[in-house]
């Protein structure tokens, strides 16, 4: 059975290191892809393979490379499903205050801080930006210490500066947490992704996280930026998307099964968060599963 749920995900950086870097140039058995965040910014490029993205909100597929840069606590999951010869995989997880608190609060970092505010919706870099960065990603295994730090910022200031992105996550899951909070948020997360496909009580969270129910809408609503009904509702309809995607079940089962007792109700809401009909979206994943 496949986990659903976003796992609160510890980052070790190599001793001595203020980044995590990892590179491997072939599926890691037992390594599955699985719904995770973490307080990290986290920056993969993947060279020579194909695979899905599964980043908050948003799922879609990816043919040949992808260059992505997510923000901190935006659920994901891992993105390769078959390397191809000579492909790789790069990812650099940092913290965003890597070099300090006041770091990007200098008047010289204003553009790498304004694409880390960016990288919250997570940002997938085109084929120009591509060219120029990924082989600077590649690199950055082969340096320590201060030269790595260097070479990182060079890379930064090339994603701050290049207008060929896109926004995947625009209106999905985009948390503000704080680092005291990831505890909390995971068992909101961990409760939800066990029981969303029945009623969740607000008494019923709220007492998961010993808070009463005033208290923990307050909470939820600052944390998230939205009510608590609209998360497992949205939460619902990634599961819905994933099954579409993935299931060739009836709308009307993958509705029920994602937990809404409503058709008209679920054909809306995924409207809403989507932007189209769930058999629209359907159809446009089997074209584009066909061209992988």
């Amino acid at each position: 059975m496949k986990n659903t749920k976003p796992t609160f995900k510890k980052i070790n950086p190599e001793f001595g290191s203020s980044l995590a870097v990892r590179q491997h140039t072939e599926k890691i058995e037992g390594d599955l892809p699985f719904w995770h965040f973490h307080p990290e910014l986290e920056l993969i490029y993947v060279n020579k393979a194909k695979g899905k993205r599964h980043i908050g909100s948003h799922l879609s597929y990816f043919n040949n490379s992808q260059l992505l840069l997510l923000g901190a606590n935006l659920p994901h999951s891992g993105f390769t499903d078959r390397f191809t010869t000579n492909g790789s995989e790069t990812i650099i997880q940092f913290k965003e205050d890597f070099l300090g608190e006041e770091f990007l609060n200098k008047p010289e970092l204003l553009s790498i801080k304004n694409l880390f505010e960016r990288a919250k919706k997570g940002l997938l870099f085109s084929v120009e930006a591509k060219k120029v960065i990924g082989p600077k990603i590649v690199e950055l295994k082969k340096f320590e210490g201060l030269e790595r730090i260097i070479k990182f910022l060079e890379v930064l200031k090339d994603l701050a500066q290049t207008p060929h992105y896109t926004l995947l996550n625009v209106d999905g899951f985009a948390f503000e947490v704080e680092p005291q909070d990831n505890k909390k948020i995971d068992i909101v997360f961990g409760h939800v992704s066990k029981n969303f496909k029945q009623p969740i009580p607000l008494d019923e969270i709220a007492e998961k996280v010993s808070m009463t129910v005033p208290a923990f809408c307050r909470y939820f609503k600052k944390a998230t930026g939205k009510t608590f009904t609209q998360f497992v509702n949205e939460f619902r309809i990634v599961h819905a998307t994933k099954l579409l995607a993935e299931n060739p079940t009836s709308i009307t089962d993958i509705c029920f099964e994602s937990g809404f007792n409503n058709f008209s109700h679920f054909n809306k809401l995924f409207k809403k968060f989507t932007g189209k009909s769930p058999l629209k979206y359907r159809n446009e994943m089997k074209q584009l599963l066909s061209h992988k």
